[in-house]
């Protein structure tokens, strides 16, 4: 058992250094997420925040995991198997060759032996006292870090424009800590990580996707100090993700018969390719909803997808509704991938790897009318009228921030709303008006007291 473990120890490391992203003592949540998402993508296999968690030593759990779960970690290193990784990495099992003994003459033997004793001392006594001079040197020439007061730590951002794509502005100072490795992350997500001048003042960064970001200044692998970059959107703007930059879709392009989405045969000609397998396109609107209770509210949409099996397997949707500094992301799917989906209830996620979360498989033939209510501490999903998901809202959510819709490869959303009993009411049929205007939030019956 405590063998394995130190595999598995080992296993981690290997990964932290595959991954780069400096000490897990600073990881956060967001980071086992954006973990969970490399490891699918590299193996299929998706393991759940909790579990890395485990295994990362951030939840307390005795049990071993899973020989699936091993598998999944060393086939992200690119092993085929655990027992392969256990094969190359324990070297527990390798002896050096035997020697044979070679008898001496005691009056020969006793003499030499005597003769390598004391040269074995001189040797031991040397190593020792250099390796005392070395930590000397070595504690004398560290610095210490100073203490630093962060409430004077100076971080803010500063939007260029009321536009897509935008550039941010950092405002920054970070010369206190007397380190260089300084780094602005736009978001979460340890990729949108940038190295900046460790004494400079300023540093830019643009922002192609529309939402509500915590940008972060790390200072040696550590958060330091973190600010609000709200990048919003003049209403409803649709988004082919591509890497490492997007393809924005024209109202044209993104509106059909009251409906808002995109053809297969417009994606095909966007992306040069039938198949949309992890081809993710968005329709998102980013503002403030003042009006609307993140304790008491109701959001309706009904969406489908429009893609062929053949172009897309799963055919997934997210319908996402974005807070302060979170979200709650409400899956749909083809009936068998249901095992690909995750939920994220604006507190945890359920993950359809540990979860029968079979409810969210549908039937695209026609639109899936989705539900979520939030009131009263509870977390409620209808689909179709039918309760799927009731679960405890211990923690108040954030304030709502805007709405986004994704869809694996081709799909339609009609009939949007979210509403706050006896407060404010955004309602969205998508019809003629200009889906990325400002004239979007013009007509009465679209949106009310917001």
């Amino acid at each position: 058992m405590e063998k394995e473990k130190q595999l598995l120890r080992q296993c981690c490391l290997q990964i932290e250094q595959a991954l780069n992203w400096g000490d897990n003592e600073t990881w956060s949540n967001d980071d086992f997420e954006h973990l969970s998402e490399k490891i699918f993508e590299k193996t299929r296999v998706r393991l759940s925040i909790s579990t890395l968690k485990r295994i990362w030593g951030k939840v307390r759990y005795e049990n071993t995991p899973t020989t699936a779960t091993l598998n999944a970690l060393a086939g992200f290193l690119g092993y085929d198997s655990w027992r392969e990784f256990r094969q190359k990495n324990d070297t527990n099992g390798l002896h050096a060759p035997a020697h044979r003994e070679h008898t001496l003459p005691e009056f020969v033997a006793a003499p030499l032996l005597a003769h390598k004793s004391r040269r074995y001392n001189q040797l031991i006594a040397l190593f020792s006292v250099a390796v005392i001079v070395l930590a000397v040197v070595f504690l004398v020439s560290k610095k210490i870090p100073p203490k630093v007061d962060l409430s004077k730590i100076k971080f803010e951002a500063v939007k260029v424009s009321d536009t897509l794509p935008n550039s941010v502005i950092f405002n920054y100072d970070a010369s206190a800590f007397q380190s260089d490795s300084v780094y602005i992350q736009q978001s979460w997500d340890p990729r949108r990580r940038e190295r900046v001048d460790a004494y400079g003042k300023q540093h830019t960064s643009i922002y192609y996707n529309p939402g509500y970001f915590i940008a972060k200044l790390i200072v040696d692998n550590q958060i330091k100090k973190e600010c609000i970059v709200n990048i919003q959107t003049k209403g409803w703007k649709g988004i082919i993700e591509r890497d490492p930059v997007p393809t924005y879709l024209s109202p044209k392009e993104s509106r059909d018969n009251g409906m808002m989405g995109i053809s297969a045969s417009t994606l095909q000609q966007k992306t040069g390719s039938p198949v949309f397998n992890e081809v993710w396109v968005k329709f998102a609107v980013v503002h403030e909803f003042k009006n609307i209770d993140p304790g008491n509210f109701t959001f309706e949409a009904s969406v489908r997808n429009t893609s062929s099996v053949e172009a897309s397997i799963c055919r997934r949707i997210n319908a996402i509704i974005l807070l302060r500094g979170g979200a709650i992301i409400l899956p749909l799917c083809d009936k068998g991938c249901i095992s690909n989906i995750n939920l994220l209830t604006g507190e945890y996620w359920i993950s359809g790897k540990e979860h029968d979360l079979s409810a969210f498989g549908c039937d695209f033939s026609k639109f899936q009318d989705l539900k979520c209510v939030v009131a009263n501490h509870r977390f409620r999903v209808y689909l179709n009228n039918k309760l799927v998901i009731n679960a405890a809202q211990k923690n108040a959510l954030g304030g709502i921030a805007g709405i986004r819709f994704e869809f694996e490869g081709a799909g339609q959303v009609k009939d949007v709303s979210l509403s706050t009993p006896g407060g404010g009411k955004y309602y969205q049929k998508f019809d003629s008006k200009d889906l990325v205007s400002n004239k979007a939030h013009s007509s009465p019956h679209q949106l009310k007291k917001l």
